[in-house]
């Protein structure tokens, strides 16, 4: 009788388990569906520090989009940003990089400007500020180098 209820917690663990994995997995799959639809966006940056494709596009913390592909354009980071429809960002917004906790993900943040003119689709968002990298800056501190 014991080693039946084992083998029966232990099976109820598992199936959770996969449970579990099933709906994080859906839930992926529909907000990639609702962004699918969405418009293209790029934006330029100097250095993307660890930012990686499928990385949400967020503003005042709300995802509106993903981070579709990161290539190297001209010794540049090119980042291709798919937005929901429906979702205006003013031409004068701020893109810049973010992290979700002290070691959490990367995020792009998109700091909505005061514009009345918005970005098409195949835009770009012109002001971008790059993640601060921890050990340039350290190096600076300590050595007062100053590039």
């Amino acid at each position: 009788m014991k080693k039946f209820s084992l083998e029966f917690v232990v099976g109820l663990f598992f199936f959770i388990g996969i449970g579990a994995l099933l709906y994080l997995s859906v839930s992926l799959t529909r907000f990639e569906m609702k962004t699918k639809g969405g418009y293209a966006v790029k934006a330029v940056f100097d250095n993307v520090g660890g930012l990686k494709d499928r990385a949400n596009v967020e503003v005042a913390g709300v995802p509106i989009g993903i981070v579709k592909k990161i290539i190297l354009d001209d010794y540049r980071a090119l980042v291709q940003l798919r937005i929901k429809n429906g979702v205006k960002i003013p031409d004068d917004s701020i893109a810049s990089i973010k992290t979700k906790g002290l070691l959490g993900e990367k995020f792009l943040e998109i700091s909505p400007g005061g514009s009345d003119e918005y970005i098409q689709k195949e835009g770009e968002i012109i002001d971008t500020q790059s993640p601060l990298d921890f050990e340039q800056a350290l190096g600076k501190f300590i050595f007062g180098k100053v590039d």
